[in-house]
Order: C-alpha cells, then structure tokens, then sequence
C-alpha cells in the first residue's frame, strides 16, 4: 500500500467519499470520518468565502486526532474565479487533503505542501494522470468508466495498472463502486482507496431533495444518459429528471451545454453512476458505512470460490 502512514491508524476502511457538487456537506464529511472514512466536500458548494471559512471551522471543531481525515475538491479551471480566496481558506484551516479537478494543480500543490497537507489530482485518463504526477501531486483520483458525475471512458481493470506503472503514490479508485465488494476489488486492482458517490447521494445528511433520493432508489442503469450537454464535459444523468425539466435526451448530442442558458434549471439536472440500480434504501452516512465495513471485510475473509480445471 502506499497510503500515508499518519493515515493508516485512523482508517476503519479504504474508502474516500466523492466530493459531489451540490451534494456534499458538512454533516456528510463529519459522520464519515468519524466512522473512519475520508469524508470530503467541494468548496463550490459553499456559495461564499465566508460560508467556506464557516464550513472549514466547524469541521474542524468536531473532528478529532482519532477521526479519519478530511478533504476538500478545489476547482483549478481557469473559469473558476474564486481560487485565490479559496486557498486563503484552505492555508488557515489546513485540511489534511485536497484533491483538485479540471485544471493544473501547481499552485495548489505550493500552497497545501507549505503546512505538511497533501494533494491529490482527480484525472480520467493515463495522459492527465501523467501530467498531474509531473507536477508532484501525492495521490490520484482515478475517474473510471462508470462514474457519476463527470466520468471517464477508461476501463477500471485498464487504468489502474496503466498508472501504477509510471506512479508509486496514492491511487484512489472511482466509477461505479457501490458497496464492500467493490472497495475490496479497487485494492485488488492496486489501488489504496476506493471512492463512493452515487450511494452517499441518498443519505439524509446530503444536499440532495427528497425527490431526487427517490429518483435514485427507482432507477437502474438503463435509466443514465451519458452526455456533454449538461456541464461541458462528458456525465451521466438520469434520464428521469433531464425529463422532469424538459430536456429530450434524444435530442442532447447537439444542444448547447445546459447550464451556459438556464442555471435554475440546471441545478434540477441529477446525476448518479453505474451502480445506480444497486440502491434500494435510503440510510444515515454512519450506518452506510458501518454496512460497507462488514461487507468489505467479509469479502476479504470469505473471497471468491474457484474451480480449477486441468486441461483433458
């Protein structure tokens, strides 16, 4: 493993909790790491630096030495015009991860390197995780095929060895993991973290409506359309509420990115990933992660079955 060893004694489970914009909150991050997963939010999310600041300190406050550490998602998109402010934060608060997206992370790097923090680069592919590493990030966050959100194209089983060929840091696995198993199976493959989203969406310490936790429960894979049309780069949506807003799915493959022409509108557009259809309750954060304990470790003790056969 090439987990950070200060890291190491505070984790009940390899797990790290997708950062979700308009979804993550504090309440997430606290209840997560204090049942020993990383708990992460995106400071977008925070409408203001002085909310952010507000943010930072209560987490703070009600995490301890023994809690798991916590993250926060820093947009490096050159569109993004709150950065600097952003960072003013993060340098007084120090949290102990930042993971950055869409963009370079040299100045974040100079600035959570300068208190003993570390940062990781979320990339979907081998040429942007080579770019991330030669910057001198400390981990990756390896958006697989699957994702919800904005995603990747590229295979989980591919991607990981690909990268674990040129990098000897942190890997942390995306894309459509949904519950013990698959953490187990993301360290199999050689990463040191798996990463959850669509399952924390329906958790009652969310941003999400009750009408979106509901969508997740009735939908399944069938039901996520996977476009550029909603924020410019490649996601999948459920199909269900591009309706609820009226937008033909049909007719995404030409139609101007969403949110550029109605933002209200946009932030009624849900998305969720390839393990959708595996959700059927809506459960606290402490308890899902209590599930997902006793479920990776009986997938470690137990494991697959095999038969060989010897060729006739």
């Amino acid at each position: 493993m090439t987990m950070p060893e200060d890291w190491l004694s505070r984790l009940r489970l390899p797990l790290l909790i997708a950062p979700m914009f308009l979804v993550s909150t504090v309440e997430l991050v606290v209840a997560a790491c204090r049942k020993g997963a990383i708990g992460t939010v995106p400071a977008a999310n925070a409408r203001t630096v002085e909310i952010l600041d507000e943010w930072f300190h209560r987490i703070s406050t009600q995490l301890g030495p023994a809690d798991a550490p916590w993250g926060v998602n820093l947009l490096v998109h050159k569109s993004y015009q709150r950065l600097d402010q952003d960072l003013e934060v993060v340098a007084r608060y120090r949290p102990p991860l930042i993971i950055t997206a869409l963009g370079s992370p040299k100045e974040v790097i100079e600035c959570v390197h300068s208190y003993g923090g570390r940062v990781f680069a979320d990339v979907n592919s081998v040429q942007h995780a080579r770019k991330a590493v030669s910057l001198g990030v400390d981990g990756l966050v390896l958006v697989a095929a699957g994702a919800g959100g904005h995603t990747g194209m590229m295979s989980a089983f591919a991607m990981v060895p690909a990268i674990r060929e040129f990098f000897g840091g942190t890997i942390v696995l995306g894309g459509g993991i949904i519950n013990g198993s698959g953490i187990r199976a993301a360290e199999t493959l050689g990463a040191d973290l798996a990463s959850m989203g669509t399952a924390f969406i329906a958790c009652p310490e969310s941003m999400a409506s009750d009408s979106y936790r509901r969508m997740l429960l009735d939908s399944d894979i069938d039901d996520l359309i996977l476009t550029k049309a909603v924020s410019g780069v490649p996601a999948y949506w459920l199909r269900k509420s591009l309706a609820a807003v009226g937008i033909n799915a049909d007719e995404l493959a030409s139609a101007e990115p969403v949110h550029n022409a109605d933002i209200e509108r946009w932030t009624k557009v849900w998305s969720a990933g390839h393990g959708v259809g595996s959700l059927n309750a809506i459960e606290p954060t402490a308890a899902l992660v209590d599930r997902l304990i006793r479920e990776y470790w009986s997938a470690v003790e137990s494991g697959p079955q095999l038969q060989y056969f010897e060729a006739a």
